[in-house]
């Protein structure tokens, strides 16, 4: 049976591992006073965690110290609450990102669940989310109620600023959040706004949430049943199938190799050492002739007729522009 004085030593210990996770060199007389132990007591403690696998330098100078090094094996690792959920958060992304690492991440989310206390683990179950993407910077607090509202169906307030310019922000929203969905490097909530009668998304770090939630409402079917497709689709403008509205070909007077690094989604065939046939699409067919024409070099236009005109009127903007006329 543990003594109280074994466990102010293991209390001791995972203190001490935690500051050497968070600093990469230790003086040994601060390590003493931020445990408010003597230089020996810190001396038989880092012995205790090499004995359990921790990696730990002795650092030579005037005060001495240690450093926690990279090891061959990987030992028991320590997490601050933030930390842990963080964590959780990460590993629920890559079980969905395609990467192959899904397996492994689903293993190591469960672990980390399983050794929780109650309080994170009850923040971790309510994260949900859909992976279409990386991760980026926002507010894991704001994540946890947002799926938090998310599971318990009930609308959300929020103030939401609709640009990063530093605009004011706009007047409140109302919306029945359904999903949280990673895309491109941003997250996003995509919901049903009752007032639009509409899906709508938004992004995560631009939201201001408000207290209290709203009433709580009944679960709505995304169309076509796949989120990342579905958000995917209204980022091009569709509003039905996960394809660009406006789609066309055209020849470059240019290789393959030139083109390939630039053409994002779109295909790509070599016809010789010097053309390139590319069929790609667009939001509109005013945007895809500028995307077209960014490549500077001589198009011809294989189709269709829409993509013939918005050259036409591209042509003479530029025109315009050129002569110094609106």
């Amino acid at each position: 049976m543990p003594t109280s004085t074994s466990t102010a030593t293991s209390r001791r210990l995972l203190s001490l591992l935690s500051l050497l996770q968070v600093r990469r060199d230790w003086p040994g007389g601060l390590l003493a006073e931020r445990l408010d132990v003597s230089g020996r007591t810190v001396r038989r403690d880092v012995d205790r965690l090499r004995e359990l696998g921790y990696p730990i330098q002795a650092i030579k100078g005037p005060e001495g110290g240690y450093r926690l090094e990279a090891g061959s094996e990987l030992p028991p690792l320590l997490f601050d609450d933030e930390q842990a959920v963080a964590l959780a958060v990460a590993l629920r992304i890559a079980v969905g990102t395609g990467a192959g690492i899904e397996e492994g991440a689903a293993r190591a989310l469960a672990t980390v669940r399983q050794v929780l206390p109650s309080r994170l683990r009850a923040r971790v179950d309510a994260l949900e989310v859909t992976a279409g993407g990386v991760d980026v910077q926002v507010d894991t607090r704001v994540l946890v109620e947002l799926s938090t509202a998310i599971r318990s169906m009930e609308e959300v307030r929020f103030d939401y600023q609709g640009s990063a310019n530093g605009s004011e922000p706009r007047p409140p929203r109302r919306v029945r959040p359904h999903h949280l969905v990673v895309r491109n490097g941003h997250w996003y909530l995509l919901g049903w706004d009752p007032e639009r009668a509409d899906w709508r998304t938004f992004r995560v770090d631009r939201m201001a949430l408000r207290v209290p939630n709203g009433p709580r409402f009944a679960a709505r079917e995304v169309p076509g049943g796949d989120v990342v497709a579905f958000v995917s689709a209204r980022f091009k403008g569709s509003e039905k199938a996960d394809v660009w509205p406006c789609n066309g070909e055209a020849i470059l007077d240019l290789p393959a190799s030139r083109v390939a690094p630039f053409a994002g989604d779109a295909i790509v065939e070599a016809l010789d050492d010097k053309r390139t046939r590319l069929s790609m699409g667009s939001w509109s067919w005013a945007a895809l002739a500028a995307a077209l024409a960014r490549f500077d070099a001589d198009i011809e236009v294989v189709g269709p007729q829409s993509l013939r005109d918005a050259f036409a009127a591209l042509s003479a903007r530029a025109d315009r522009a050129a002569q110094g006329r609106a």
